[in-house]
């Protein structure tokens, strides 16, 4: 299944003149924005930079078009899309949120090691990425491998790829990457009521968004603007 949104938005001079634009994109890929937050699904796309400093995520501390600049121009960034590419061809899921996923996991820094032990550019836990690694494999030498940039996204893309088909929605497929699928299974097919998990998918989808509108550019399809 073929991870896209139905399109991207091209906002207008007269939206961004607000001194805070907040925002978010639903599981149909449709962008919601609002001048305050409405409700915790809404997060800060624009705005005061003061808002932003805990962030973490190189993309997430910036404005749409710097974070456009950021991917466009960044080494890091631009010598892993031809295996993003790659990653993308052979699993059918978006090559933007292959993208949006790494930039929110490690900041497309590929020797990235969380404290649980996650690692490389997508986060991968050496037991979740097991089963795609061979028989015999054991969880130093998956670790070893999953620090290659070119195995790591190979191997995220094929569990998002699984986990798109398991739960049929982008929303509830970045929650099951995040909090695993027994969570989304036990909020009955819903978010789970975890704070970082849903932290998570809105900011995943709200990059995905952002890249989304690169690629559609051209035309403002699918936008919602709410008092």
């Amino acid at each position: 299944m073929r991870a896209t949104a139905v399109a991207a938005a091209t906002l207008s001079g007269s939206v961004l003149a607000h001194a805070a634009l907040w925002g978010y994109v639903d599981a149909d890929g449709v962008a919601h924005f609002a001048e305050r937050q409405l409700d915790s699904r809404y997060g800060l796309v624009i705005g005061d930079d003061a808002a932003r400093k805990a962030d973490k995520v190189p993309g997430k501390a910036m404005s749409p078009s710097a974070i456009l600049t950021w991917l466009e121009i960044a080494p890091e960034v631009r010598r892993v899309q031809p295996w993003v590419r790659e990653a993308a061809a052979k699993t059918g899921v978006d090559g933007e949120l292959i993208n949006a996923l790494i930039a929110v996991e490690s900041g497309f820094d590929e020797r990235a090691v969380s404290r649980k032990g996650a690692v490389g550019l997508m986060q991968i836990m050496p037991a979740t990425a097991a089963p795609l690694m061979g028989k015999g494999a054991n969880p130093r030498e998956i670790a070893a491998r999953l620090a290659e940039p070119r195995t790591n996204i190979g191997v995220g893309a094929r569990l998002i790829a699984q986990l798109l088909e398991r739960h049929r929605r982008i929303d509830l497929a970045l929650a099951a990457w995040s909090a695993g699928s027994e969570a989304v299974r036990r909020s009955g097919g819903a978010l789970p009521p975890i704070d970082e998990t849903r932290a998570h998918v809105q900011q995943v989808l709200e990059l995905y968004w952002v890249l989304l509108q690169r690629r559609h550019s051209r035309g403002a399809q699918q936008l919602k603007l709410h008092p």
